[in-house]
């Protein structure tokens, strides 16, 4: 499946540009007659006078290498024309979210205009397409690099890319046909779809203000108001409401709008109108822009092999909620709380294994310093009227309704002790911000979590999983087959209706990725 994936790779490069390489049909003549092979002595010059290149420098050479030196994007007549087509693919590589211009695109640009007086010598022609190559790759299906995303705590498994692999793949079958969910992560495809659609909105002059009384509680269903007029322009930009009658009165139509708007932005759905809100609909569009990129990047760093599984789960921090995904349908989903600021929740990759019902909770050492031993010293009756005990020089709670994991929790060994689990304390799951946790994922509807993991065991009827996760005894199911498990971190995301949500950075890490990727060389 690795070598496929190179394969595409290469493919989405070179091949799915046709159309717009078609228009440029013929070849430059200025670099015919290129010497076959290169002379290898050549590469360390071009890389000490183009020296901004000189990460590619290992890559190239591998590269070539791999060839023995042979031209890779010119023959005998000139210009191959999947020249053109990469050429073409990185001109529009900010409909990708790319920012970054390759820094001797005045060379390359020569390369394409057989009038340019910017002409580069056929060896340095050569290695400069095959540097180009290298840097999209590297910005557009790579990203930024592993060993800062790991700093950024970003621990699930990034996917890995060979420069050399991919080229090989695509000149040993250049008629294969391009899939482009092999390439990234699908995530990333509806992210690039939704920021065209936003840079149209930017082009067109974004939305307006909408102005906020500062007296203001709240607009309710039948209110009128100019700023009410100010709402519905604004939520007929983003298609949130499907015309704009131009009226200042908040009828049913807007209301249905309204609530679509915080159903996507992380609110809870309610009618009045209050400040919050218009406070989130008055972000600008540039703002948007700036997140969708943001997502865009984190969608480069996950394998698109997430998505193939048969089955997975799946938590995104920010909007609080998790999916089980069984042969490619969501299968369950449930709200979840997360860690919060302090405890946060570790974006990273597991395996669930096997499930606990009735679990004790093995209190970590951090609640135990900081909750449970001033509790004994003011009431020395805490632990039995919290059903806590003592076990080997620890402290533990009991099973039962009102263990802090509730009758059931899901395990996926990992050295950050995170899992998921039920819990007593059924309010939480209603409030808007449900970053809360000491760093587990507790989920509203862990019952059902279970059945449907369980539902194809006939060990495990739902008669048998509720007797369990009632008996006040723990008892341990192992799961049959392994279920991969991630943990991700996306504020903005593209709903299986094509709808896109954005999410508050409760963790606020949105600022440091932009940062890199709008500052960056």
């Amino acid at each position: 499946m690795k070598k496929l994936s190179f394969h595409y790779l290469i493919i989405a490069i070179l091949i799915s540009l046709a159309g717009q390489s078609c228009k440029q049909k013929g070849n430059t003549p200025g670099n015919a007659g290129i010497d076959n092979p290169l002379d290898s002595t050549l590469v360390a010059p071009f890389f000490e006078q183009y020296s901004e290149l000189k990460k590619y420098e290992k890559d190239l050479v591998a590269i070539y290498r791999n060839y023995n030196y042979s031209p890779i994007w010119f023959d005998e007549k000139g210009l191959a024309e999947y020249g053109h087509s990469l050429y073409s693919k990185v001109k529009d590589m900010e409909d990708e979210g790319i920012s970054t211009p390759f820094p001797y695109q005045k060379n390359i640009d020569g390369i394409f205009a057989p009038a340019s007086e910017n002409k580069l010598s056929n060896t340095d022609a050569e290695l400069m397409l095959t540097s180009l190559y290298l840097f999209y790759v590297d910005k557009v299906y790579k990203g930024i690099d592993n060993k800062t995303t790991t700093a950024m705590e970003w621990l699930l498994p990034r996917k890995k890319l060979s420069y050399t692999g991919l080229l090989d793949s695509f000149l040993s079958d250049p008629n294969s046909q391009n899939d482009d969910s092999l390439i990234l992560f699908s995530q990333y495809y509806k992210l690039r779809d939704v920021l065209k659609m936003y840079r149209d909105i930017e082009g067109k002059g974004g939305w307006n203000p909408i102005d906020l009384d500062p007296e203001l509680k709240s607009y309710k269903p039948n209110d009128t108001a100019r700023a009410i007029l100010q709402i519905r322009e604004r939520l007929f930009i983003t298609g949130d409401i499907s015309q704009n009658n131009l009226s200042n009165e908040y009828d049913s139509e807007l209301e249905a709008a309204v609530k679509k708007y915080q159903a996507r932005n992380g609110f809870k759905q309610v009618s009045p109108i209050k400040p919050e809100l218009i406070q989130d609909m008055n972000v600008p569009v540039s703002e948007r822009i700036k997140i969708i990129v943001v997502n865009m990047e984190r969608s480069r760093w996950l394998s698109p092999e997430i998505s193939k599984a048969k089955e997975y789960v799946f938590v995104n921090i920010p909007s609080y909620e998790m999916q089980f995904i069984r042969d490619g349908k969501v299968a369950f989903e449930s709200l979840v709380v997360v860690g919060d600021s302090s405890t946060k929740t570790v974006i990273f990759g597991g395996k669930m294994s096997y499930i606990i019902f009735s679990p004790y909770w093995n209190l970590p050492k951090s609640i135990i310093e900081k909750e449970v031993m001033p509790g004994i010293e003011k009431n020395k009756n805490y632990l039995e009227e919290h059903d806590m005990e003592w076990n080997n020089g620890q402290v533990r709670q009991k099973p039962g309704k009102n263990n802090s994991l509730g009758l059931v929790k899901f395990m996926f060994p990992n050295s950050n002790d995170i899992y998921f689990h039920d819990t007593p304390s059924r309010s939480s799951f209603k409030k808007e911000n449900r970053a809360i946790s000491h760093g587990c994922v507790r989920v509203e509807k862990a019952r059902e979590l279970a059945l449907t993991i369980l539902e194809d065991d006939e060990n495990w009827t739902p008669e048998k999983i509720d007797a369990a996760m009632n008996a006040g005894k723990e008892s341990k199911c192992t799961l049959k087959n392994k279920i991969p498990v991630h943990i991700g971190y996306f504020t903005a995301w593209v709903d299986e209706q094509g709808e896109i949500n954005f999410y508050k950075d409760v963790y606020e890490r949105d600022e440091r990725l932009a940062a890199l990727l709008f500052n960056k060389e």
